[in-house]
């Protein structure tokens, strides 16, 4: 018996988590060489099963036949294979595809109610037409790890980053106009984003932030909060939503109703975008919202290459098992006397 046994192994496994274990293989041959067994007149302790445990080493006045006699070799090769911890490689798993630390900032306050969009032939609010596009948007996005901020008077997160996009999805369908306060404090947005997103790997941290006004609350000014965000290397994309008076659209009673947007910052939402890395958007209508969103698909894209691994499983309980088989096999095996 030799080292040849691992060899042997290794083409009925796929791998040993513990292939140090063989080095234990040949110790009995180095215990019987360099501890010879010493014959003793003296009293002994007498063990259940002494006859068989005697006949099973071979000693005694029973004998096995040649086959039986190499039985305990295989049973110590087996327990080396079983420690050494046999693996095979599982069928081919498939990753989730490798995609971006992405927060998404929307705002809620009061003026994100004004009814200048329309979906699906209908006349609805911006935060209805934005919700509509983002949960589109979250469709796409496999293999992100998505948060939801939400900000007015003050900014909160409703959703830490995480793969479950569907409790993102529910969080936004939830939220309404007004949650976080009437006011904007896109500067709190922003730093908060930037907050949690320090901690992802760099390259990967992206701020998508939607508002339809003017910076009007909260402690931190927008241009400092995106210094924070340049810093920490996070991409900022901003988008400035609503209509104006060229896109005007009929009431309810039929009247067409000019809405103006003097009161987005566009400038500030700009100057943000270019200072991290990302870039300005604006959308006077929900087309031109899905438009946008399908460009930051591209801008931002899932790593296309799928990741797979084969998972290795362990398979140690063979070995044992058949070593414990063939102990049981050596006590039950018919002997004959010498």
């Amino acid at each position: 018996m030799n080292m040849a046994n691992a060899v042997y192994w290794h083409g009925v496994f796929d791998d040993f988590a513990w292939p140090w274990a063989w080095l234990i293989l040949p110790l009995p041959w180095l215990v019987k060489w360099v501890l010879p067994p010493r014959r003793s007149e003296a009293a002994a302790l007498r063990v259940p099963y002494g006859p068989q445990w005697k006949a099973l080493m071979g000693i005694g006045g029973h004998s096995f036949s040649r086959r039986m006699r190499v039985l305990p070799w295989l049973v110590w090769i087996l327990l080396c294979t079983a420690i050494a911890r046999p693996q095979q490689l599982g069928d081919k798993v498939e990753l989730p595809q490798q995609g971006r630390q992405m927060m998404l900032a929307v705002d809620l306050s009061g003026s994100m109610s004004e009814p200048d969009m329309e979906l699906g032939g209908r006349v609805v609010d911006r935060l209805t037409a934005a919700k509509a596009v983002l949960a589109d948007f979250l469709e796409r996005r496999t293999g992100d790890r998505i948060g939801l901020l939400v900000f007015g008077e003050r900014a909160y997160v409703l959703t830490p980053l995480t793969l479950d996009h569907d409790s993102v999805r529910d969080q936004l369908r939830d939220s309404v106009v007004g949650l976080a306060g009437r006011d904007t404090a896109l500067g709190d947005a922003i730093g908060l984003s930037v907050k949690r997103l320090r901690e992802q790997p760099e390259g990967e941290r992206v701020l998508i932030l939607l508002t339809d006004g003017v910076n009007n609350a909260g402690v931190l000014e927008p241009m400092k909060a995106a210094e924070l965000a340049k810093a920490e290397h996070v991409r900022v994309y901003t988008i400035a939503f609503g209509g104006n008076a060229s896109n005007s659209i009929f009431s309810l009673l039929g009247v067409r109703i000019p809405v103006n947007d003097e009161s987005i910052d566009e400038a500030t939402l700009q100057q943000i975008a270019e200072a991290t890395g990302g870039r300005f958007f604006r959308a006077r209508d929900t087309r031109e919202l899905v438009a946008i969103y399908n460009e930051l698909n591209h801008l931002e894209p899932v790593k296309a290459k799928d990741l797979s691994m084969r998972p290795k499983i362990e398979r140690y309980h063979w070995p044992l098992a058949l070593a414990l088989g063939l102990l049981l096999l050596g006590f039950l095996w018919p002997r004959k006397t010498a």
